[in-house]
């Protein structure tokens, strides 16, 4: 029996296509954004084509179209074949397609036109909201479903954090998108003043806890060792990691709101839970990596294993710097800083732009019955493209960002301060020049992805072309 017959893929393969255009999308956006802040020129005083309104369309792009897109498709895949069972419910699987796309498309048309909540990474107004919330529910169902459908009786870890991240998704967004609409497109929170802070960076640090990271987890926990042809190095590690980092995670988040109204009690528990969080962090990092063990020469000639391995490093390096920023004194100087933006892009470009776009090198051929992509050597050359813009990007962010702390902080000997705010900002724009080359070279790999893609597919529906003509000359 073939794959096609033996799973639903349909879905999946739809889900991994459209995660390559919307990789492009975002990070085009970013690319333009990224060159506004050394050209503001660049909007053409078109209102919907403003930093303000390009930048959340940026954020969103990245993160629920680019990043949601694969979450979807690798989850639909992973937990077919690691239940043995086909999906639950293939056409509510069709219509998660179809409505998260929907969702993709009415946040483009939203974001630029002004229509928003102002809320990081929950702006989308209460419409769209209630379709997300939909879909996601409709997510859940087929991917619960067919875990209760396996035909096996355990429940692979990658399954384990796929749930938890469904789960956790679905709570955080409801709960911090209860508002009272007042027309078709406004809308205004229950919660107000601090209490509003409160949960939006419950939820805000939290979509980076659970959909940033528990679903990539997932992913991270499947392909790693299918890549690497070796058991995960440590089983009993990675459910300790799973239970550690989702009971600490939800605890975090009040180290985005240091020295503000907020408690100082609650300020100080979100530093502890924070820093505690590195050493599950850690642990899978360590478990990843590991698991390349007596198989570190496939390295050399593998893109794929580069991809997820270098994710994981980032990802290692992110769950160091994001607890050392969460303490209060670190936190006096790089709060508002560029230091952040540094630290959120190594583990978005980092880990996880790379651990998905390994994930789909490795997925696209096998979802077409074909043994590999297109061209190795693209593959290559997406990694050290890639990778070159990364290390630009959040090391030309480091350095502005420790910068401008310093520069906000200096006053001279009657209190007064040294400089001017907009002298920081002088002094920041050539880094901001290294950022747009990190950008556009990343940029640069998605495209050469996607025409490694292309070719790919193209490659798949040639010998489905030719097979029927090679089955007649032979009989």
């Amino acid at each position: 029996m073939s794959t096609s017959e033996t799973y639903h893929d349909k879905v999946v393969r739809q889900f991994a296509i459209m995660t390559v255009v919307w990789g492009v999308v975002g990070m085009l956006v970013g690319v333009i954004i990224a060159a506004q802040l050394l050209w503001p020129a660049l909007n053409f005083d078109i209102a919907w084509l403003t930093y303000g309104r390009l930048r959340p369309l940026h954020t969103n792009a990245v993160i629920f179209a680019f990043g949601g897109s694969g979450l979807f498709a690798t989850s639909y895949y992973i937990v077919q074949r690691t239940c043995h069972a086909k999906l639950f419910a293939p056409k509510l699987a069709a219509f998660t397609f179809w409505g998260w796309q929907a969702v993709i498309v009415a946040a483009a048309i939203t974001l630029p036109l002004g229509i928003t909540q102002g809320k990081e990474y929950a702006e989308l107004e209460w419409p769209i909201a209630i379709l997300i919330a939909v879909v996601w529910i409709a997510y859940a169902v087929v991917f619960f479903g067919t875990i209760a459908q396996r035909r096996v009786k355990h429940i692979y870890v990658a399954n384990w954090f796929f749930a938890a991240y469904i789960l956790t998704i679905a709570v955080l967004h409801i709960v911090n998108n209860l508002v009272i609409p007042v027309g078709l497109w406004k809308s205004y929170s229950i919660y107000s003043g601090v209490v509003d802070a409160m949960v939006q960076w419950w939820y805000g640090h939290n979509a980076v806890g659970f959909f940033l990271t528990a679903g990539f987890l997932g992913m991270m926990y499947y392909f790693v060792p299918k890549q690497a042809q070796r058991p995960i190095y440590s089983y009993r590690l990675s459910v300790i990691h799973f239970w550690a980092l989702i009971s600490l995670y939800m605890w975090a988040g009040p180290h985005h709101l240091h020295y503000t109204t907020l408690p100082d009690w609650v300020q100080s528990l979100g530093m502890v839970f924070s820093l505690m969080l590195l050493a599950p962090s850690w642990g899978g990092m360590i478990n990843g990596i590991m698991t390349l063990s007596g198989a570190w020469h496939k390295l050399r000639t593998d893109p794929i294993l580069k991809f997820l391995i270098v994710s994981l490093s980032f990802y290692g390096m992110s769950t160091f710097e994001g607890p050392m920023m969460s303490i209060k004194t670190v936190n006096a100087l790089s709060h508002y800083t560029d230091w952040t933006v540094g630290h959120v892009h190594s583990g978005a470009l980092g880990w996880v732009g790379f651990i998905t776009i390994g994930s789909l090198y490795a997925l696209i051929p096998r979802l077409y019955g074909l043994k590999q992509m297109y061209s190795v050597k693209l593959m290559d050359w997406h990694f050290w493209i890639a990778t070159i813009g990364i290390v630009l990007y959040i090391a030309a962010m480091w350095m502005a960002g420790v910068m401008q702390g310093l520069m906000w902080r200096a006053v001279n000997e009657d209190g007064t301060l040294t400089y001017t705010f907009i002298e920081s900002i002088a002094a920041t724009y050539p880094y901001y020049a290294v950022r747009l080359l990190g950008g556009v070279l990343y940029l640069s790999g998605m495209l050469i992805m996607v025409y490694n893609v292309w070719k790919t597919i193209a490659q798949r529906d040639a010998v489905a072309v030719n097979a029927p003509v090679i089955k007649t000359v032979a009989a």
